[in-house]
């Protein structure tokens, strides 16, 4: 009975630490379009363990943590991959990118491999709601904690540390309605852009956008079309878009790098000054520099250097109270700010590509 007690006021403790581990993770900046939240679920079985005595610098140097994104050489993925190697070597922890390269059959292959390698943390990268589900379930069993970024799994790990995509959703909805619905005078008329249709971030974002323009009548989806995640797709669909409803009032999509190239077809339409662009994304000084240039009227940003650094710190964190996989769930929602031109945090135009 005590060792039950124990473990329950462990669990609290591993909890606490965990969320206030996070709050200093995850710094303020103005204009917050939607706060930081951490939902904590701690599930039945053996609690956290801790040994009172142990140095937490002892503790962390030496341990592997190994990134698993989708593929590198995006902005997003760079940006990731520089702040957690550097945040992981200033605990004295080594880091490690496996890259799948966007194939889906490499990927899994190498997740396999890293649950035989057994790191000490893995962090996922899912490209979709399925792939990886049930090798995450394999990870844990052989007691590896898992951290899911941005794109989250069907199958919950350790920690998500990434935007709350349905929340993105209705921030960019409430936005769009404001300029294009009811009393507007516009059209009316909107044009979505999705990524991947199976992704955590396309289910939510679109999840999002419809709670919201169903609340208004005068909002006219004219078209919603997956780009996957691809410029050149999404310049052609929104071309297309543009000739067939010449008054469109706005197109909003899934990823700034993406949307970058609806942008560019509304731009070569000269419809800049009648269309409002929309996008979120989390890819530094790409995303300042197409508002700038007047490409999007607005991007949603999750700021993915502060993500990168909650990863390594939940990390940390797991690692020094002993956490067992399985034993702690947390939703860590990044917070979200608007970018407009002339108008947002330039600590948002991270360089990852600086010596």
């Amino acid at each position: 009975m005590r060792k039950r007690r124990r473990n329950k006021g462990l669990y609290l403790i591993a909890a606490a630490i965990l969320v206030v581990g996070l709050a200093v993770a995850l710094r303020p900046a103005p204009k917050c379009a939607g706060g930081v939240s951490t939902v904590m679920a701690v599930a039945p079985g053996s609690g956290p363990t801790s040994d009172a005595n142990a140095d937490p610098a002892d503790i962390l140097k030496g341990k592997t943590i190994a990134f698993v994104p989708t593929t590198l050489g995006l902005p997003l993925t760079e940006i990731w991959s520089r702040v957690m190697r550097e945040e992981a070597e200033q605990r004295g922890m080594k880091f490690e990118v496996r890259d799948p390269n966007a194939n889906t059959n490499t990927g899994l292959q190498i997740l396999s491999a890293l649950i035989a390698d057994k790191p000490d943390v893995l962090v996922i990268h899912n490209f979709n709601v399925q792939l990886y589900a049930r090798d995450l379930k394999r990870a844990e069993a052989a007691g590896i904690p898992v951290i899911q970024v941005n794109m989250a799994s069907n199958y919950r790990t350790a920690s998500y540390v990434g935007a709350n995509w349905e929340q993105v959703g209705r921030i960019m909805g409430a936005d769009i309605v404001r300029e294009c619905g009811t009393g507007s005078g516009k059209s009316g008329k909107v044009s979505i852009v999705q990524g991947e249709l199976t992704s955590g971030t396309s289910i939510g974002q679109y999840k999002g956008l419809m709670e919201v323009f169903a609340k208004d009548k005068a909002i006219r989806i004219v078209s919603s079309q997956a780009a996957n995640w691809d410029a050149t797709k999404a310049f052609d669909i929104t071309t297309t878009v543009l000739q067939q409803h010449p008054d469109l009032c706005a197109t909003v999509g899934f990823w700034g790098v993406m949307q970058a190239g609806a942008a560019q077809a509304v731009k070569a339409a000269g419809k800049l000054d009648q269309v409002k662009v929309y996008s979120s994304g989390g890819d530094g000084k790409v995303d300042c520099a197409n508002v700038d240039a007047g490409l999007f009227y607005k991007l949603l940003s999750y700021d993915s250097p502060q993500q990168a650094r909650a990863i390594i710190q939940i990390a940390s964190l797991l690692l020094q109270a002993h956490v067992p996989p399985g034993a702690i769930r947390s939703d860590n929602y990044s917070s979200l700010y608007w970018m407009q031109k002339g108008k947002y945090d330039p600590a948002l135009c991270y360089d990852w590509t600086r010596k």
